[in-house]
């Protein structure tokens, strides 16, 4: 295997940015989620995870966000850009089966999370500091839809790992295993990455496509701690040892 792209997102939800190498600590990749944006009214870090409020972040690159004023008139509520978040900061998950069902625009139902259950503190990750998917997991959500391919970038991972041989949802098989990347990083994976309705979501030129979550949800329902089976694409992980990480890096399982 080997690192096929290595991407950031500078501010949470915004456009994220292709790298060619990158210093990983603790804190995930240099410069990943950086700063978010955060609803003056509500005290809660935006998250396009509740897409009628926020999918317009995704039309903002986050290497060249604008000030608060202009951002607060993009999205159409009073916001600032921050880089700490709050105390138990909190962030809104729309129900993704019933954004598939009732729309983009419709008020759903939602959940509350906080930030970083497995992220060191004062970061804006949702959950871990680095989000990996493989080619082959991208290849076989394309093959399963109707438009036949889906692309990498919609799952908003830091590493798109090149499985090469293997087929389908490899990296389920990942869970509790160790991952080196390249000379010096080590990886531990901790779980399958839920997915919410983002990846159905346009993403800057790139338009929606609905069955990015639809198939997953069909065809890769995986546990996921105590929440039972989830529609699952890719892993979440922890930085185990530091160091640089270049694309065309060798990465093994261990």
């Amino acid at each position: 295997m080997h690192v096929e792209t290595l991407r950031r997102y500078p501010v949470k939800s915004m456009l994220g940015e292709e790298v060619a190498e990158s210093g990983v600590t603790e804190r995930g990749l240099a410069g990943d989620r950086a700063r978010a944006v955060l609803d003056v009214v509500t005290g809660k870090i935006a998250s396009a995870k509740n897409p009628r409020l926020w999918r317009g972040l995704l039309t903002i690159e986050g290497a060249r966000a604008p000030g608060d004023a202009e951002l607060s008139e993009l999205v159409g509520r009073e916001v600032r850009l921050i880089d700490v978040p709050p105390e138990g900061a909190e962030f809104e998950r729309s129900v993704p089966e019933q954004v598939l069902a009732e729309g983009i625009e419709a008020e759903v139902p939602y959940t509350v999370g906080t930030l970083g259950g497995a992220a060191p503190e004062g970061t804006f990750f949702d959950f871990a500091p680095v989000h990996l998917i493989s080619t082959s997991a991208v290849e076989r959500i394309g093959a399963l839809s109707p438009r036949g391919h889906v692309e990498a970038l919609r799952y908003r991972p830091n590493l798109v790992i090149a499985t090469e041989t293997a087929e389908g949802f490899v990296e389920n098989g990942w869970v509790g295993r160790e991952l080196s990347v390249g000379e010096d990083v080590v990886l531990h994976v901790l779980a399958p990455s839920p997915r919410c309705a983002v990846p159905t979501l346009a993403h800057g030129a790139l338009g929606r496509d609905a069955d990015a979550l639809r198939t997953v949800s069909q065809h890769n329902r995986v546990p996921v701690f105590d929440m039972g089976p989830q529609a699952c694409a890719g892993v979440y992980a922890r930085v185990v040892r530091p160091g640089l990480v270049r694309k065309g890096d060798r990465v093994r399982l261990t």
